[in-house]
């Protein structure tokens, strides 16, 4: 897999928006390594978890979140699965997972059918290990602030928006990744 060709295929180059991309999606991908590195026992596989950090946000473009350059249609919670959309047509359906359930700290339908959100009426839970050290490293890193890590604290304060199932989730991540 080459994860820029498949970001090139939907980012201009010398593009803001690809440039906070690339940049966000790299520090994720940074922090996920450096837990598999720092986590042997959990066998994670690194190839894998690098190509789906580095493509967890790929759909962002097609929402409306101007403050990062984001002049789609859609509202940006929908960026995950549509991100996911994009890579089962790339024929990337793992990847595609870890694109549909990085949002928050996971999504239950429940949360989703309670919360009316516009998103499919599905699971987005993280479920392999891979998909939650993904998602796990993401709520360490804004596309606001790039290049500056956030505290534990701060990311549980911006997970908390999501309902309590979340934070209990990232809890118990902080347990097995920190």
């Amino acid at each position: 897999m080459n994860v820029l060709s498949i970001i090139d295929s939907y980012y201009k180059e010398n593009d803001r928006l690809r440039d906070i991309l690339l940049i966000h999606s790299r520090a994720v991908a940074d922090k996920a390594l450096h837990i598999a590195e720092a986590h042997p026992e959990l066998r994670l596989d690194t190839v894998f978890l690098e190509e789906a950090a580095m493509l967890h946000d790929v759909g962002i473009f097609l929402t409306d979140a101007s403050g990062i350059a984001c002049y789609g249609t859609e509202p940006y919670i929908c960026h995950g699965y549509l991100g996911a959309e994009l890579l089962r047509k790339e024929g990337f359906p793992r990847h595609a997972l870890v694109c549909e359930r990085h949002t928050g700290a996971g999504i239950s339908l429940k949360q989703i059918i309670e919360r009316h959100l516009p998103i499919p009426h599905r699971d987005m839970i993280p479920v392999s290990m891979e998909e939650q050290v993904v998602c796990f490293a993401d709520k360490f890193y804004s596309k606001t602030h790039l290049e500056r890590e956030k505290s534990v604290e701060a990311a549980l304060k911006s997970i908390s928006r999501y309902g309590e199932e979340g934070v209990m989730r990232f809890r118990t991540w902080c347990g097995l990744f920190l």
